[in-house]
């Protein structure tokens, strides 16, 4: 846990050659470019591989290659506020005159056609750099390290307390794998809650860095000495983070035959890439980075193989009683194809838990400090404090991040707001900008897992009740909209690797620089955002969607 003495302070670099941006020079035309800038720059400063661009999820990149990066950084320098850059998978295409209220930067990564849309296709045109995936914050340039995830993870552990465990995890053990730069929220998350949380990881350096950065508390000699240090916590109902060096397809199995079955199982591991995230039972690192070069197909054959192993422990473990959920990595997907009939008996965090959320467009809305100052992150928790202190979700959050969270690149806070929330508030900080309380001009955004912006019949829109699982028409009428709402940078993303032919979304970024031009944009950008969530899950028949629309207002057209 952080003290008072470690609150509100700077993130230290964590790469070579990547600092973390800040300061009070500006090197572009205006704010709103710069801004756009530092965000490019802070992924990379935040990111797994920044040296191949890599910022997250095993192939998410800030840019296809370092050409595009560089005429990049160089167009975004040199522009006016009434041109437009364009960006196809991560590469600038070109630099068009539009006009002041236009996006700045326009982006599409890694929409293939329809039935050209798989996995093997995508590798292909990646090798040949056609092509690169943007995750869904990676190439959006939106990414702010673990907290980006924590908040969620820890709403999913929060709603299983509620549901099945009189709101109290003290004692509890949660078992998960993934130390990555979506799972590596998972401990933290965890002792939030208050649970004695196990993560098994292949990777001893990623263990070592999420250690290192304050989100993991222990890593555990072996799987018995993991073991015992969850039961001394579970005993004392004590909250722990433990990794355990080693791979999930033994490891799980492992736990299973020892007769011990956790009170929460997941994953989540880079399951959703068989080639360059997974890491197959019985294969060593420098094994698979071999043959992600030499026999790719071998990769894809054995990493399904260990997800059996996987997924068919898990499902013993809720056959026992355990509270077992998929993360949304894919791994039932794969599964189910290597021959796990009941893969999909495991049900996805989304339908599960936060549902109720989306549908009324409270989603996980996020703020970058571009000056690099911690303090005003600090002055924005005691705004939404005070603005705020009958949102139980929000209040209980800042308190807990403001004393747990460390801050990874540019101080951040990521808060699940919903529709009339999140413009209150950035229009408020956008004042604060205006009239000096903040050092600098605040980036708003949001991840592409909200409510209007993502269709992927397997996590966001798996078993909607109207059946609209597939329909992937609302992320581009989002991404739409939104330019026509005067945002800052507006992007569609579809899925590359594992993830091509599963799902496509839309992202937005916006500046409150202190204008009043800023002002407009994050009212129609903010307000049309949530409302097309809300609309989208009142079309599909949700009752909550439909009154959140009648109590706010929303011009939601019920043609029935």
């Amino acid at each position: 846990m952080m003290n008072e003495a470690t609150l509100y302070q700077p993130a230290l670099p964590r790469h070579a050659g990547f600092p973390i941006p800040g300061g009070d020079e500006v090197r572009c035309k205006g704010w709103r470019q710069e801004a756009l800038l530092r965000l490019l720059e802070n992924v990379l400063s935040v990111g797994e591989n920044p040296d191949a661009l890599i910022v997250y999820a095993a192939l998410g990149k800030a840019a296809r290659n370092w050409a595009a990066h560089r005429v990049i950084v160089e167009t975004l320098k040199t522009m006016e506020e009434d041109q437009t850059l364009i960006i196809q998978s991560g590469k600038p295409i070109g630099l068009l005159k539009t006009h002041v209220n236009a996006p700045l930067v326009i982006m599409a990564n890694c929409n293939l056609v329809g039935r050209w849309a798989t996995a093997e296709n995508f590798y292909e045109l990646e090798k040949k750099g056609l092509i690169c995936w943007g995750g869904l914050t990676a190439g959006a340039w939106q990414y702010i390290g673990s907290q980006g995830v924590i908040q969620g993870t820890y709403e999913i552990f929060m709603r299983i307390a509620e549901r099945y465990f009189d709101s109290d995890l003290r004692g509890r053990f949660i078992l998960t794998a993934g130390l990555g730069g979506m799972g590596g929220a998972q401990p933290l998350a965890g002792t939030m809650a208050n649970a004695a949380i196990l993560t098994v990881e292949v990777d001893p350096d990623r263990a070592a860095m999420r250690k290192e950065i304050g989100f993991l508390d222990h890593i555990a000699d072996d799987l018995d000495h993991a073991l015992a240090l969850i039961a001394t916590a579970c005993a004392a109902r004590a909250a722990v983070s433990v990794a355990v060096i080693g791979n999930a397809a033994e490891i799980y199995p492992e736990i299973v035959a020892r007769g011990i079955t956790p009170d929460i199982v997941t994953d989540q591991t880079a399951a959703h890439d068989l080639v360059y995230g997974y890491v197959p039972a019985g294969f060593s690192l420098d094994d698979v980075k071999a043959l992600r070069q030499t026999d790719p197909a071998r990769l894809m054959v054995e990493g399904r193989r260990s997800i059996v192993a996987h997924v068919t422990a898990i499902l013993e473990m809720q056959a026992r009683g355990a509270i077992a959920f998929d993360n949304g990595n894919l791994i039932r997907t794969h599964a189910l194809e290597g021959g796990v009939s009941r893969a999909f008996d495991i049900p996805i965090f989304t339908e599960a838990y936060l549902r109720p959320l989306f549908c009324r467009a409270i989603g996980p809305f996020r703020w970058m400090a571009l000056s690099g100052d911690p303090q005003d992150i600090c002055k924005i928790d005691d705004f939404v404090l005070q603005r705020f202190p009958d949102n139980q979700i929000v209040s209980n959050w800042i308190r807990l991040a403001r004393e747990r969270v460390p801050f990874e690149g540019l101080p951040s806070r990521i808060a699940w707001l919903g529709h009339g929330v999140r413009t209150e508030l950035a229009l408020a900080v956008n004042e604060m900008v205006r009239n000096g309380t903040l050092s600098g001009p605040i980036a708003f955004s949001r991840d592409h897992l909200d409510a209007g912006a993502m269709a992927h019949p397997n996590i966001m829109t798996e078993n909607m009740c109207d059946g609209s699982d597939a329909i992937a028409d609302w992320p581009l009428i989002n991404a739409m909209t939104l330019c026509a709402s005067m945002a800052d940078l507006v992007v569609v993303h579809s899925g590359g690797g594992g993830y091509a032919g599963f799902m496509t979304s839309s992202g937005v970024t916006l500046i409150a620089d202190g204008t009043e031009a800023a002002a407009q944009r994050l009212t129609l950008s903010l307000n049309n955002d949530t409302s097309l969530g809300v609309m989208r899950y009142a079309d599909a028949g949700y009752d909550e969607a439909k009154d959140e629309a009648k109590n706010k207002a929303i011009p939601w057209l019920n043609a029935v």
